[in-house]
């Protein structure tokens, strides 16, 4: 998935061409477990602006060593839903699908039901979309969706059955969903450049979902934050198969950009389960991120692929937060990309003044959050 730019070299009359394409698909990629042996990249050390989606040919790192890169809620629908015409070379997230492509694992949240059936739930929103926005995704550069959240089941058992069918074909991991709660809660486990990753999801949302449609033993439906200890349970189930444990949660009120007193106490929980990285959005605006401890807290990402417009200051902020993460689970660096949803709903990467503005606004998030700035930052 990874792209790597080509390089042209005249020097006196003689040419040298070094030029590479698209990797071929990873193995592993897409499937239950495997080895997503990827292309090396420069590795992020500290906190930096990346001014272009993408930042050319990048230097190798050492094994051993990986990039995990996070983005916020995606939708197809409204203003969006045209996306899933979109072909290469600009994909359905367009221009910053290659930051996410050049990182060795990419994770985001598809805020909707895949369907075409079922009568709406009793709430003020609905979504839904067409199996086809997991293959717009993947083709975007993301290698796992998480649907644990507050608009995966929006339209009834019809549409949870059809999401469920989605997810067995999908073409890439889906994390937070299942036919009963050991499948929700389950991590999607990876091999990524010889480090072992496991990926869980849930929603912290109290909310109609969380209440009638939450996953159980013998029940359908998503893998709930609500039940501490269940998720607790994953993380270290998780972490006894891998040692880089990332959890993906919807969390946060909405338009608040401080974490409330709920994202605090499961993020403590979390990281003394072992979880490497907990992360989330929900909140449509940007919250702080950090270090707690050891692991890195992302307490939201805002918007990202968004449907319409919002009410709520600053949601029109988002981007791409880039883990460099070690294969003991250690993070060592941060590089966040800056982007604006502009009017057609898509994130579109900043650059120059406005990256570097986007990014002191996002670093100042953190002082309600009691986090840690991450290892080695630039500011």
């Amino acid at each position: 998935m990874r792209r790597v730019a080509a390089a042209v070299a005249l020097l006196l009359g003689l040419i040298s061409v070094a030029a590479c394409g698209p990797d071929d698909p990873a193995p592993g990629r897409g499937a239950p477990a495997g080895d997503a042996a990827k292309s090396p990249s420069a590795a992020p050390t500290g906190n930096t602006a990346s001014a272009t989606p993408s930042g050319g040919a990048p230097a190798p790192r050492p094994d051993g060593v990986i990039t995990v890169a996070f983005a916020g809620d995606v939708h197809f629908e409204g203003r969006t839903e045209a996306r899933l015409a979109v072909k290469p070379p600009e994909q359905a997230l367009g221009p910053i699908s290659a930051t996410l492509s050049e990182a060795d694992l990419a994770v985001l949240n598809l805020e909707t039901a895949i369907t075409d059936r079922g009568a709406p739930e009793a709430k003020t929103y609905t979504f839904r979309t067409s199996p086809k926005a997991l293959s717009a995704l993947k083709d975007s550069g993301v290698d796992v969706v998480s649907m644990a959240n507050n608009h995966a089941v929006d339209f009834g058992a019809d549409g949870l059955a059809d999401t469920l069918a989605a997810k067995e074909s999908s073409p890439i991991p889906v994390v937070g969903f299942g036919r009963d709660a050991r499948e929700a809660y389950a991590p999607y486990v990876t091999t990524v450049r010889g480090v072992k990753v496991a990926v869980v999801a849930a929603s912290q949302v109290e909310d109609l979902t969380n209440q009638k449609w939450r996953a159980a033993s013998n029940k359908p439906g998503i893998a709930s934050a609500l039940d501490a200890a269940a998720l607790v349970k994953a993380v270290q189930e998780a972490k006894k198969q891998a040692p880089v444990v990332l959890v993906y949660l919807h969390w946060g009120d909405e338009g608040k950009a401080c974490p409330t007193g709920a994202q605090t106490a499961i993020a403590k929980k979390l990281a003394t389960a072992g979880a490497t990285a907990v992360v989330g959005t929900h909140a449509h605006t940007m919250l702080g991120s950090g270090m707690l401890g050891s692991t890195y807290i992302g307490y939201g990402f805002g918007n990202f692929l968004w449907y319409g417009t919002s009410n709520y200051a600053f949601s029109d902020e988002t981007g791409v937060t880039t883990l460099t993460l070690t294969a003991e689970g250690k993070v060592t660096g941060e590089t966040f990309t800056p982007a604006t949803v502009d009017g057609q709903g898509v994130p579109v990467p900043r650059t120059g003044p406005a990256a570097e503005a986007a990014l002191k606004r996002r670093d100042a998030l953190r002082g309600c959050t009691g986090l840690a700035p991450v290892p080695g930052a630039a500011r």
